[in-house]
C-alpha cells in the first residue's frame, strides 16, 4: 500500500498511543454505514483493519434508500456513523448542511474516473470518493442496424431506411418528457444544463436554451414530423417496442439489460452517437461513494481506512464484483471483459456527473414539458427550449430570493 499523508498521520497517533501506555481497544469504533450488498465486504476490510490496529470498524446495514434521510437526523445529534455509503447527489443537501467533511484524495485521485472524483466536489469541495459511476448507452438491435450509427445523423438515416422498407415500425425512439434519456443528444449537439467551473455547476450559466441544446430539440423536432417516431412513449412502451422489434434504436441504462435479454432480441451496447460535427456525447453520471461525518470524531480513523483499505485495486474489484456496475476505480474499470457492460463504460468515458447543485430541482418539470411540447407538435423546438430555460430562470430566482 502507498503511505498517504493521512495514513500517516494515523501511524504517529498510534505511535503516541502506545507511548502513553493507552490501549488502542479503549479507541471509539469506527462506524460505517451502507447497504446489504457493501456491508460484507466493508465487514471484510473492517477486520483486517482491526487486526493490524486494534481499532474495531462496526459495519451497520440499512437500506441505501434509508441512509441519506436517517443520517441527516443522526448526524447533528452525534448518534450518527463516522462514513456513509451514498450517491453524488444528496450532496445538494448533505453539504449545504454542514452534513459532510472536506477530505483530501489527492493521493489516489488518479487512480479514479475524473468526471466521478468530480461528482463528489461541490462549491469547490471535494467531499467523497467514488466507487461507480453508472450512465446510459445506445442499444441497437442488431438483426435490424448491424453496424452502431456514427452520428445522430446517421441514426436518422437508419430510421428513414427501416421505415421505409417496412423492416420495423420505428428506427429510434425515446421517451416522453425524459430529459435524463436525452441529454447525452443534448451535449452531441454541444448544448448542457449549467455551465461546468472548476468549482463544479454554475447555476446562473442555464444552458437549456443554448445553441446547442436548441439545435438537438430541432432534431427531435424533425424526427417527430417525419413520422419517425412516435409520441406517447413511457419507459415501458419504450422497451415493449425495442422487445418486439417494432423499434431498432434506445438509449437506456445497465438496469433494462435483464428486461431486453427476457425479450430475446439480438442486441449490442455501444457508445452514444456523435453530433453532426463529431461533437462527442455526454450522458449523466450516476456516482455512488464514500462521504465522511462533519459530526465524527474519528475523521482521521475514517481517511485511513478510506484511503489504505478500500481505494486499492482489491478492495474495489470486490465491490464491483459483488454488484457489476461500470466502477470509478481505473484498474478495475479497464479490466472489465463482459461486452455489454463495456458498452456502458464507452458510453460513459466523457461522461458528466449529474448535477447535485439545489437548483437542479428547478430544471426537471420545465426541461421535461419541453419535450413533451416538441413530440406533440405544439411547439418547434426552439419555442419549446427557450421558453423552458426562462422558466428554470425564474424559478431558480424565486428559490433564491
Amino acid at each position: 500500500m502507498k503511505l498517504t499523508k493521512i495514513f500517516a498521520l494515523f501511524i504517529a497517533m498510534m505511535m503516541v498511543v502506545s507511548v502513553l501506555g493507552v490501549s488502542a481497544q479503549d479507541e471509539d469504533a469506527l462506524v460505517v454505514w451502507a447497504d446489504e450488498t457493501r456491508a460484507p465486504i466493508l465487514e471484510e476490510l473492517g477486520a483486517d483493519f482491526e487486526e493490524e490496529f486494534g481499532i474495531p470498524v462496526v459495519v451497520q446495514e440499512l437500506g441505501f434508500g434509508d441512509i441519506r434521510d436517517q443520517f441527516k437526523t443522526a448526524a447533528p445529534a452525534g448518534e450518527g456513523p463516522d462514513m456513509i455509503i451514498g450517491a453524488h447527489d444528496w450532496l445538494g443537501e448533505l453539504a449545504v448542511n454542514g452534513l459532510l467533511a472536506e477530505i483530501d484524495i489527492t493521493d489516489v485521485a488518479e487512480d479514479f474516473l475524473p468526471a466521478a472524483v468530480n461528482a463528489f466536489v461541490f462549491d469547490g469541495v471535494q467531499y467523497g470518493l467514488p466507487y461507480a459511476a453508472e450512465n446510459v448507452a445506445f442499444v441497437r438491435n442488431t438483426d435490424l442496424v448491424p453496424e452502431a450509427p456514427e452520428s445522430w445523423d446517421d441514426v436518422r438515416a437508419v430510421s428513414e431506411a427501416l421505415v421505409a422498407d417496412g423492416e420495423s415500425q420505428y428506427g429510434y425512439i425515446i421517451q416522453d418528457n425524459d430529459p435524463y434519456h436525452f441529454f447525452p443528444l443534448q451535449t452531441a449537439f454541444g448544448g448542457y444544463v449549467f455551465g461546468l467551473t472548476e468549482a463544479g455547476y454554475d447555476a446562473e450559466d442555464v444552458g437549456i436554451d443554448s445553441e446547442g441544446a436548441i439545435a438537438a430539440a430541432t432534431w427531435l423536432e424533425g424526427m417527430v414530423a417525419d413520422e419517425l417516431m412516435p409520441s406517447g412513449v413511457d419507459y415501458d412502451v419504450m422497451h415493449t417496442l425495442f422487445g418486439s422489434g417494432d423499434a431498432a434504436m434506445i438509449v437506456t441504462g445497465p438496469w433494462a439489460i435483464p428486461q431486453i435479454e427476457e425479450f430475446g432480441v439480438p442486441f449490442e451496447v455501444s457508445g452514444i452517437p456523435t453530433g453532426p460535427e463529431g461533437t462527442v456525447a455526454q450522458p449523466f453520471l450516476g456516482v455512488q461513494g464514500f462521504m465522511i461525518s462533519a459530526f465524527s470524531e474519528n475523521q482521521i480513523l475514517a481517511e485511513a481506512f478510506l484511503f489504505e483499505y478500500i481505494a486499492t485495486e482489491e478492495a474495489m474489484s470486490s465491490i464491483f464484483n459483488a454488484d457489476p456496475r461500470p466502477p470509478a476505480f481505473l484498474a478495475v474499470r479497464d479490466s472489465i471483459e463482459d461486452e455489454i457492460l463495456n458498452g456502458f463504460v464507452s458510453a460513459g468515458a466523457e461522461g458528466l456527473a449529474m448535477p447535485a447543485i439545489p437548483e437542479m430541482s428547478s430544471v426537471w418539470s420545465a426541461w421535461g414539458g419541453a419535450m413533451e411540447l416538441v413530440r406533440t407538435g405544439e411547439l418547434t423546438g426552439e419555442e419549446a427550449f427557450t421558453d423552458a430555460a426562462e422558466q428554470i430562470r425564474n424559478l431558480i430566482a424565486e428559490e433564491e430570493g
